[in-house]
């Protein structure tokens, strides 16, 4: 092909000219677009965030169903989530603000939603507590949902001393705690009741 190419300059220098210039150029074009990197297109991205919010807003309708409905295609996820979502219920979780989703890559999203429940004020803690839910969504599927919390120091504090000096009272409605058991609401509740123990001795003894 190049004395091909040679042979066609020789009788004609512009096409020549042309062919050796540009071909190098049209090469390396094509390599270059061989080599963009893949990226989820703007649809997919708005097909997960409209998962997420599809999450948050079965999660806080307090609608078991609704949040099973949503999770289908997360099935380890389901038995800690759906319990969470009746020991939000029980707990009295009121949403004070719902952060947009946040995008941090092209299959996990990040959701913040500040409440205010009945934990704190038994605590009477003037501040709020955000849970962050974690979403991994693939073209609108949520695969998998894991939550963190930002829970301050004395919450902690009266959890383990419920656990060590009321243990009786939590026994029972807390069974299965966080894995699906069967009374997310009694738990919260039996909880609260022990956070406002300690508050009450721990104002006695200041």
């Amino acid at each position: 092909m190049i004395n091909f190419f040679r042979t066609l300059g020789y009788q004609n220098g512009i096409v020549y000219r042309v062919v050796i210039y540009v071909l190098p150029i049209v090469v390396f074009i094509f390599i270059g677009c061989k080599q963009v990197p893949k990226s989820n297109p703007p649809i997919e991205i708005d097909k997960n965030v409209a998962a997420a919010n599809a999450f948050i807003d079965a999660f806080y309708s307090f609608n078991p169903n609704k949040l099973q409905d949503v999770l289908v295609f997360a099935e380890e996820s389901q038995p800690a989530i759906l319990y969470y979502q009746g020991w939000a219920e029980g707990g009295n979780y009121e949403v004070i603000n719902r952060a947009p989703v946040q995008v941090k890559n092209d299959s996990m999203l990040v959701c913040p939603v500040t409440v205010k429940d009945d934990l704190i004020g038994a605590l009477e803690l003037a501040s709020n507590v955000t849970d962050t839910f974690h979403i991994k969504v693939i073209n609108g599927r949520i695969l998998s949902v894991d939550t963190s919390s930002n829970d301050p120091e004395l919450y902690h504090e009266a959890k383990v001393w419920v656990q060590e000096n009321r243990p009786e009272l939590i026994e029972g409605p807390c069974e299965g705690i966080w894995v699906g058991g069967p009374t997310p609401g009694d738990c919260v509740r039996a909880m609260v009741q022990g956070y406002s123990e300690f508050m009450a001795i721990k104002k006695d003894t200041q």
